[in-house]
């Protein structure tokens, strides 16, 4: 995993030897600028294309022959569909069909990235805010349109509580907004800071182990490694999480409640 990375790096002696924030840096493998802005390939693009090119083929190669009695790779693939399926089925009703492909997508774009940070020498790309952030505001961003597309302008009755007396509409129209308005931030943190706080503490027992040496070690090993599976099955629940939201604000989006 990321949090194993560089264990030997000290940086000076009677130090800690393994800095926690060093595997979520930035590194720059083709300098590339645009009009001023700074479109440089990095690692966390690397991570991107190999996420993109794994689910790919991960997907092509196991359905490719599709047979009525499934292999494992083709069995895998469809409980993913049906998991998925089910979310949106259960989160979104019917009408959520048509936007099937876009929460599969996601789920699946998340939960690989954040696996292939669990990679020895790996790199987190969810652990960056703007990733996260990015992903957000176009989910945030795609919802908005489709709920004006399917109600036109009354979308804007979602931030109308029914029932509520005349005088107090103007504070809870008010609330209403401020809380819509901050989902993606809301979405874009709970994922990084989950990814970010789980990889740091990974490395920082990883540290404890090199300090303590072989027999001391032992007690922040184990820990290491209960929090190793505690971190991929939360690698798991964050895609879970990222994706049933969509499915939520999609919901909002499409009947307004």
């Amino acid at each position: 995993m990321a949090s194993t990375e560089n264990l030997n790096d000290h940086h000076s002696s009677g130090s800690f030897p393994v800095d926690p924030m060093h595997q979520f840096e930035i590194k720059k493998y083709i300098d590339l600028n645009l009009g001023g802005i700074d479109i440089s390939f990095t690692n966390s693009s690397l991570f991107m294309l190999i996420a993109v090119t794994t689910i790919s083929f991960f997907m092509i190669f196991s359905i490719r022959k599709n047979s009525i009695i499934p292999s494992r790779l083709q069995s895998v693939v469809e409980i993913s569909y049906e998991f998925v399926s089910n979310m949106v089925r259960q989160n979104v009703g019917s009408q959520g069909k048509t936007y099937f492909p876009f929460i599969f997508t996601i789920f699946m774009f998340v939960l690989f990235l954040n696996m292939l940070g669990m990679i020895p020498y790996g790199f987190t790309v969810t652990s960056h805010i703007a990733v996260t952030f990015g992903l957000a505001i176009l989910i945030f961003i795609g919802v908005t349109i489709i709920g004006f597309i399917k109600h036109g302008m009354g979308f804007l009755g979602f931030f109308v509580p029914k029932g509520v007396p005349i005088f107090m509409l103007p504070l809870l129209v008010v609330i209403e907004l401020i809380s819509y308005f901050t989902r993606p931030v809301s979405l874009s943190v709970r994922l990084f800071a989950n990814m970010m706080a789980g990889h740091t503490m990974l490395k920082v027992f990883s540290g404890f182990v090199i300090l303590m040496g072989f027999l001391g070690g032992w007690l922040p090993l184990a820990v290491m490694v209960a929090f190793t599976g505690l971190e991929i099955l939360i690698a798991f629940l964050q895609a879970y999480v990222f994706a049933i939201l969509t499915c939520i604000y999609l919901n909002d989006a499409l009947h307004m409640h």
